[in-house]
């Protein structure tokens, strides 16, 4: 049975003279001439992506699409019509996310995060970008201090959301990210917190002591910058710590307090000093 909206490995069935037919009757699928590999012949397998025309039948290409059904892309609105808008999806078919799909209406020239689906009653593959409800509600495969893939989907003024392996959803809190974050970035952050609801928290640090650890080389790269000496410590302001080090002050404590521990700087009443 084909799989619409996805990858198939199909038989090469029958040539004619615009293309291959492949699979047999009634799976049968057409891979339009310009699309066929170099001496391939009856018999051959090939690897295709399979969607529909414009007039709904099966239609094969060994072109690949931005995303497959169950996947999740940052796509271009091309187009837009009453009934939806059609997004740039990598084929001669745009992606048309249906109107009822749009978390906001979609204008020409901007871009968003959507989900590739496939209505099963019609085989039409199309969009959303209702992101947070078109993800799965059980992490069940996830665990605290995993890493993980992240596509920024949304900022509110709680956090940064984020599709979280392209699977589920996640939040990253506005006051834990210390450099710019768009929608449609591709990050690498870490399961902060699963919480009882399922819910999912963030961080682009490394949980636990590979975090300070991280933070404190930073410390000491920028240290090193600056001849050896920054005045500024444990009891700097939260501000001035974020604007020198980019990290909350939490967490340049516990790096500072790593890496005095470790020898490698001194903390006076005037500032940190590399160790001499």
């Amino acid at each position: 049975m084909l799989k619409i909206g996805n990858y198939n490995e199909l038989v090469v069935e029958r040539m004619v003279d615009f293309g291959l037919y492949l699979n047999k009757k009634p799976d049968e699928v057409l891979l339009p001439l310009k699309y066929v590999p170099e001496n391939t012949r009856p018999g051959d397998i090939l690897r295709v992506f399979v969607y529909t025309d414009s007039e709904d039948r099966p239609v094969a290409t060994t072109l690949e699409p931005k995303a497959a059904v169950g996947e999740f892309a940052y796509l271009q609105v091309k187009d837009v019509a009453s009934f939806g808008a059609f997004l740039d999806w990598g084929f001669e078919k745009d992606l048309l996310v249906p109107s009822s799909q749009q978390q906001d209406r979609m204008k020409i020239g901007k871009s968003y995060v959507v989900k590739v689906c496939l209505d099963e009653l019609t085989g039409r593959v199309y969009g959303t970008n209702r992101i947070t409800r078109n993800c799965d509600k059980n992490p069940k495969d996830l665990s605290e201090g995993l890493k993980v893939e992240l596509l920024i989907y949304g900022i509110t003024k709680i956090g940064i959301m984020a599709v979280v392996n392209n699977r589920y959803s996640g939040l990253l809190y506005r006051s834990e990210v210390f450099t710019p974050v768009l929608v449609g970035d591709k990050l690498t952050g870490y399961i902060s917190r699963i919480r009882e609801d399922g819910k999912i928290d963030l961080t682009l640090k490394r949980p636990g002591y590979q975090s300070v650890t991280g933070s404190g080389a930073r410390i000491m790269e920028i240290l090193e910058k600056k001849g050896g000496f920054i005045p500024c410590h444990d009891k700097s302001s939260p501000n001035e710590i974020r604007r020198i080090f980019s990290m909350s002050k939490k967490e340049f404590k516990k790096a500072i307090g790593s890496l005095y521990k470790a020898g490698g700087i001194q903390i006076t009443d005037k500032g940190i000093k590399i160790y001499p």
